[in-house]
């Protein structure tokens, strides 16, 4: 694992190619509505023991990161935008679309208001996050 020295988000190879922010995780919900919030800090919270995992952003959007990055979380207008990988596409209606990108398949799930973070979700979550440690 290695560390920006400049933006203290982790990655799988040193030196990695990205681009540095310093924005804070407030800042991205910034005119946000206040249930897009507590969606993320229950997500944040659910998530908080599942190790290794680090928490970073990136230009616009929050980077949950294990051995490698597993969830992509980008708060949009009204919704959030949770995306998680895994190497096969799963199935469940809370998914809003799954895409095949380099090898793995992209999988979303739209969230706008905290009780739409289910147990469902959860699992889902936790799939993508036994396959980052892979």
């Amino acid at each position: 694992m290695w560390t920006c020295p400049n933006c203290d988000r982790n990655f799988k190879t040193a030196n990695q190619s990205h681009s540095c922010t310093d924005i804070d995780i407030g800042e991205l919900f910034l005119g946000k509505p206040d249930d897009l919030v507590i969606a993320f800090d229950e997500i944040l919270q659910l998530t908080a023991n599942w190790e290794p995992n680090s928490v970073g952003t990136a230009t616009r959007s929050i980077v949950f990161t294990s051995k490698k990055a597993w969830l992509v979380i980008k708060p949009m207008k009204s919704e959030l935008d949770v995306k998680f990988y895994n190497d096969q596409p799963l199935e469940s209606d809370v998914l809003k679309k799954v895409t095949e990108f380099n090898g793995k398949y992209a999988h979303h799930i739209r969230i706008k208001m905290p009780h739409q973070v289910t147990d469902e979700v959860m699992d889902l979550l936790r799939e993508g996050f036994k396959y980052s440690l892979k």
